[in-house]
């Protein structure tokens, strides 16, 4: 999946687990860009009596960097702090929530939105003008049930924050929107719609959506495009460098933990240490191997260098042709570097490559979302993104109705390197491998307006077959 459970240490600990990381042009205001991090992966929807929240003892990140060094130039942190009104109850809540101060809420939590520029990160620290951008902002309860929580998408209407300084805010629980068949993926990657073609074959069938009915926590924020660019300008120029920026988040830990007794909490002090990290979907799941997993999670982008040999020669581009024997005979001959995942993943892509884009940020190898704010929203958004002709969609940013699955196995597979080699010819399976699944699997829609995730899966009638 896109980066749940991608590690072996941060998957013991899913409040700082970044699950996705999306960054998109807002189609309903496209003067605006709107970045979206999730955190929790595969949350239960009826997770009572301790429901899903996020960590009082986590500070959340979102990066941005506008002059191509891979350097955050501009953060956004939001730190959270939980509220236990009757502390002599079990309950979550002791009667319908209906509004978010409505005093039958128990387990209550706040946030506060904080803008810096000039942080380079936590471990290059360098912190220069800071904004305390909002406080005391309410997060919605989670989606318990039609008597806990009757009017769901009203609670969660009014916990999106206009805020003073121009920018929209929300943070709260939402259905996961990732859509991904996990369980033929990560069984030898027997690729449901295909599995008559495996190595270890089996009936052909329909993919099944392994996240649906699932939900997450969700940090979205939409920006005025000119708050993101070095000089303030509004980007509508798509061949101009200055229209593209890099954006990324994560989570970070106080360094150490100290644990007192039972009557005390615990105490977390010392500098800041990043625990997790998402720019590209799947790229330390898929690409970075295990003994690699739990480092890359703790380095910045601009470390990522180190990581370019897993991108020039992808394990996945490896196995495909072992899997599916015949199947993908000019990827098994495909020995040079992948330059086409390089520019994909790591640095963007350069003008000339596709016709009116480019997403270049520069030589730096570095994890993250590029996205060329010039390039407007598609009305028709297709879910293949720049593969599918549509220059607003992955991998430049990400929207939420991506199939960044489909997108990088078909890049993987080869479909994609003829931008760099013209005389290579992909096998025709490159631009057909998919793992069988679209967005309408998902058990809730997305949303037309901000924060665009869909209303979380309800714990009273969850379900979660295909």
């Amino acid at each position: 999946m896109s980066s749940h459970r991608e590690a072996p240490e941060i998957s013991k600990d899913p409040v700082a687990d970044n699950t996705d990381v999306y960054a998109f042009v807002s189609p309903d205001q496209p003067d605006t860009v709107t970045i979206i991090a999730n955190y929790i992966p595969l949350e239960e929807p009826a997770g009572g009596p301790n429901f899903f929240q996020f960590g009082d003892d986590v500070l959340y990140t979102l990066y941005v960097d506008n002059d191509g060094d891979a350097e955050p130039d501009i953060t956004y942190e939001f730190r959270f702090q939980t509220q236990i009104q009757n502390p002599d109850t079990f309950l979550y809540n002791t009667g319908p929530i209906t509004a978010l101060d409505s005093p039958n809420w128990n387990v209550r939590q706040t946030y506060s939105v904080t803008r810096i520029e000039g942080l380079t990160s936590y471990r290059r620290r360098s912190v220069g003008k800071t904004a305390v951008l909002a406080s005391n902002l309410m997060t919605p309860p989670c989606r318990i049930g039609p008597r806990s929580t009757p009017d769901y998408e009203a609670l969660a209407e009014a916990a999106v924050y206009e805020l003073p300084t121009g920018q929209t805010v929300f943070a709260g629980q939402r259905a996961e929107g990732f859509f991904v068949d996990l369980g033929s993926i990560f069984d030898l990657g027997d690729l449901r719609p295909f599995q008559n073609l495996h190595l270890i074959p089996s009936a052909a069938a329909a993919g099944v959506n392994g996240t649906k009915g699932f939900n997450v926590h969700t940090i979205a924020l939409r920006v005025p495009k000119t708050e993101l660019t070095q000089d303030g300008s509004n980007p509508t120029d798509p061949t101009d460098q200055r229209s593209v920026v890099g954006i990324w988040a994560a989570a970070n830990r106080s360094k150490v933990t100290v644990r007192l007794n039972a009557k005390q909490p615990n105490v977390s002090t010392g500098p800041w240490v990043q625990v997790s990290r998402l720019g590209n979907p799947l790229f330390n799941e898929v690409i970075v191997p295990l003994g690699d997993k739990d480092a890359w999670n703790l380095l910045d982008p601009a470390d990522d260098q180190q990581f370019l040999e897993y991108v020039e020669h992808p394990e996945l581009a490896r196995l495909l042709p072992v899997l599916y024997p015949g199947v993908f005979p000019h990827l098994a001959s495909l020995s040079a570097d992948r330059a086409d995942l390089v520019a994909i993943l790591l640095t963007g892509i350069p003008a000339g490559i596709i016709p009116g884009f480019q997403n270049y940020t520069g030589a730096t190898n570095a994890d993250v979302l590029r996205l060329n704010m010039a390039i407007p929203p598609t009305a028709d958004p297709n879910p293949f993104g720049i593969l599918g002709g549509d220059l607003a969609g992955f991998p430049n940013g990400r929207r939420v109705t991506d199939d960044v699955v489909t997108i990088e196995l078909r890049a993987i597979a080869g479909a994609t390197y003829p931008l760099v080699d013209a005389s290579f010819a992909p096998d025709a399976a490159a631009n057909l491998v998919t793992d069988g699944v679209t967005a309408a699997s998902n058990s809730m829609p997305f949303l037309p307006t901000f924060p665009y995730l869909g209303v979380p899966n309800e714990g009273f009638d969850h379900r979660h077959d295909p």
